[in-house]
């Protein structure tokens, strides 16, 4: 396996597109192996696909997809800045605000990036808000919306390591509400010489008033996850549901869904969903000699022979996806690394559901951090934001993922508090 990393290594420095280097790179296993048969470099894509529980992953990027068109975001802008506008950095504070509820909109970290940095972004700046923090505090906020279910990283993981959806949905509230307070914690901090928007904080009344036009948003996460925990719908039900959901709410209540931006939506959808899928097929033929080399049991083997402490063990875990993050697609890496680190950490005896939600957040911020972060070119361009202005202004928001990470490896409770109440 390791000529199979190192080409796939090669290939990715060599700007090879990604799907590719994981088909080439998997290919060298078979070319080391000349008893396996050929025939299953073909097949392995194919049946990577027919995982019932994949098929949620389409379903939820169609979903997202329809509620950005529904009219949806729009009312949820208005009810972030009503809730947090009166703060110190009031902008800044209804950007993190706007990334939780959003969470049960999009499930994509790109896709609120790229919305706050054009909706957001020129009134920040024109608050004088520096351009690197402005756009650090709109790319790594919308970690929030990732881990906020529905978060499409989260069915890859549960897919990938056989752990139910229904739990890491439940557990991503709790920590993508912890985030969401860490967050707004470091913008009191660094925000504070920033004009509230209001000079008063609303009223209840004003506040109940947008919050009832924005309700059907408010109320989607809490639907899907009384649906998944009593058994009314499975995981790739659940996105069926999503999408009609979707659909029904910007047809029939906002009414703005037409017929041309429905065409729209599902040009876009299918440009992701197709890039997505490429990657989960074409990661069956990188994948398929690692239980053959028994990586999981050597990983445990070498590390057992250095340390027995679980939270060095995490720390080491940590370290390594913040690094490979830094040069490898989050998809990917959940992909190929949840087969060898899960049964690592459980044998260590923690928690599944913890370390699920730790490696989706560590793992999404990969999207904002250099020198291949999708979010941070998406928002830097849109906002004209220098790489170096941006990279300097970064740390803070780094460690607080981090920080985050840490939390849930000492206090693994923070991730497993509602699944004990509801499972």
């Amino acid at each position: 396996m390791l000529i199979v990393f190192l080409v796939f290594l090669i290939l990715m420095f060599l700007g090879v597109p990604v799907g590719f280097s994981i088909l080439i790179g998997g290919m060298m296993f078979f070319f080391q192996h000349s008893d396996t048969l050929f025939t299953t470099i073909v097949q392995l894509p194919v049946t990577q696909t027919q995982n019932v529980n994949l098929i949620a992953v389409p379903l939820f990027i169609f979903a997202g997809n329809l509620m950005n068109v529904s009219g949806i975001t729009e009312r949820l802008i208005k009810l972030a800045m009503a809730l947090a506008g009166h703060l110190r950095g009031g902008l800044a504070q209804g950007s993190v605000v706007l990334s939780l509820l959003m969470g049960g909109v999009s499930g994509s970290a790109n896709a609120d990036a790229a919305m706050e940095a054009r909706v957001l972004g020129p009134d920040m700046l024109k608050q004088g808000y520096p351009r690197g923090y402005t756009a650090c505090l709109l790319s790594f906020t919308s970690v929030v919306t990732a881990i906020i279910p529905p978060g499409v990283s989260m069915v890859m993981f549960g897919t990938v390591g056989n752990i139910s959806v229904g739990q890491l949905f439940t557990a991503g509230i709790t920590v993508g509400l912890l985030l969401a307070v860490l967050y707004m914690a470091l913008v009191a901090i660094t925000a504070r010489k920033f004009k509230p928007l209001y000079d008063k904080r609303r009223s209840i009344r004003e506040i109940l008033s947008i919050t009832k036009e924005s309700i059907w948003a408010i109320f989607f996460p809490v639907i899907l996850i009384i649906g998944l925990r009593f058994g009314l719908f499975t995981p790739s039900e659940v996105g069926a549901f999503a999408c009609v959901y979707a659909f029904l709410i910007g047809v029939f209540i906002y009414k703005e869904i037409t017929i041309e931006k429905l065409l729209k939506t599902l040009e876009t959808s299918v440009m992701d969903i197709g890039a997505i899928m490429f990657l989960i097929s074409m990661s069956a033929v990188f994948g398929y000699g690692i239980p053959i080399e028994k990586l999981p049991q050597k990983a445990t083997l070498l590390i057992g022979s250095l340390t027995s402490n679980p939270y060095i063990v995490m720390t080491l875990i940590i370290i390594f996806l913040s690094v490979v993050g830094m040069f490898m697609e989050g998809s990917i890496l959940i992909i190929l690394s949840t087969p060898i680190l899960l049964p690592l950490t459980l044998s260590y005896g923690i928690d599944p559901i913890a370390f699920g939600l730790i490696v989706c957040t560590v793992v999404t911020m990969s999207n904002m951090t250099p020198p291949m972060g999708i979010a941070m070119f998406t928002v830097c361009s849109i906002l004209k934001c220098p790489f170096e202005d941006y990279v300097k202004a970064s740390i803070p928001f780094v460690l607080i993922i981090l920080i985050a990470a840490a939390l849930i490896t000492i206090f693994p409770e923070i991730a497993t508090v509602l699944v004990r109440v509801l499972y």
